[in-house]
């Protein structure tokens, strides 16, 4: 099984915290004594296994995660963990306290004891057993239990993020062949020498080419959204962004492309019932005469065919992935890489 999902969402309220402490043990064991009981535990966990490496996705609402010596005894694991949070983690650890900021990925070892408090979060995990990477051991032995800060954690972060968005619609195949890559990023951003940086090229340019994105999809109706815009929000220089989109057929049509998708995504979208033009504008088009022929360029028919094309027919509803009957902790998902 290489993707698994638990969620207490559809338990009763008094239920869900019980449930989520038997996903956790015997890795960890939480603490809600700050909070009243009978107020429930709202909270999702997706596991996507990757040739040997996890990579998780928790949600979930204000908790203290502690791994004893007894968790330990228990369970025997040392893999390396990789966090990213949205909100700041207060970590104990055997070397003393640390307040890692949001954004910022930290790495402990479930090998030694921790407790890690933080607020409601929507939080990334990366978990690398020491066998499979054993290749990256004096690094990560050597940053355990500190921040990656800078501009090699911000691009580890940024890498993280595009694993979250790109994980569920992977095959299992492709999965199975991630870890090269995982390990060649990860050492780049940890010990950025040379070598390692020139063999992370790859990973690196994805992940410089998720942050384009993510500034595209936020300014997509400014009409102030240049090359130049792009190049100060993502920390580029032209000719860097040029090189990056070259393959995606230049900078102009990379953003035209996503101001097309989005369009027909909304024009398509049934509940959407913002007019055509209201539509075009939100995306970028402020000229409806060429929305309007820019569109029947790329999709073949015009704005106002595709939404009656649409709303004459019905979308297919996407299925969630769900847990498998024979994986029921963070423990089997552990100990199954």
């Amino acid at each position: 099984m290489s993707t698994l999902v638990f969620s207490t969402r559809n338990l009763p309220a008094r239920d869900q915290r019980e449930a989520w402490c038997a996903w956790f043990d015997p890795v960890f064991g939480l603490d809600f004594a700050d909070d009243p009981d009978g107020t429930g535990f709202a909270a999702e966990s997706t596991v996507w296994q990757a040739g040997g490496a996890a990579f998780s996705r928790v949600c979930a609402p204000r908790l203290r995660a502690v791994r004893k010596a007894v968790h330990i005894r228990r369970d025997p694991c040392d893999h390396w963990v990789i966090g990213l949070g949205g909100q700041a983690s207060r970590l104990s650890l055997e070397g003393g306290r640390l307040t890692v900021p949001p954004g910022q990925p930290f790495v402990v070892t479930l090998g030694e004891p921790s407790e890690s408090e933080r607020e409601a979060d929507d939080r990334l995990h990366l978990y690398l057993p020491r066998d499979r990477f054993a290749a990256l051991a004096p690094e990560l032995d050597r940053v355990r239990g500190r921040g990656i800060d800078g501009a090699a954690g911000r691009l580890l972060a940024d890498y993280m993020r595009l694993l979250a968005d790109a994980m569920p619609g992977l095959a299992e195949d492709e999965r199975a062949r991630m870890p090269e890559a995982i390990s060649a990023m990860v050492a780049a951003c940890v010990v950025p020498t040379a070598t390692r940086i020139a063999e992370a090229a790859a990973q690196t340019d994805l992940t410089r080419l998720e942050r384009v994105r993510q500034v595209i999809r936020r300014r997509l109706g400014s009409a102030t959204l240049t090359p130049a815009t792009l190049c100060r929000e993502v920390g580029m220089s032209r000719s860097q962004l040029y090189r990056l989109l070259e393959g995606e057929g230049g900078v102009t049509h990379y953003i035209q492309r996503h101001r097309l998708r989005a369009s027909y995504a909304a024009l398509t979208d049934p509940m959407d019932d913002r007019s055509v033009a209201a539509i075009a504008a939100a995306c970028g088009f402020h000229e409806p005469s060429t929305f309007s022929r820019t569109f029947r360029r790329a999709y073949g028919v015009s704005p106002s065919d595709a939404r009656a094309a649409a709303r004459a027919g019905s979308a297919p509803g996407l299925l969630a992935p769900t847990m498998s009957a024979e994986t029921r902790s963070l423990r089997a998902c552990l100990h199954g890489l």
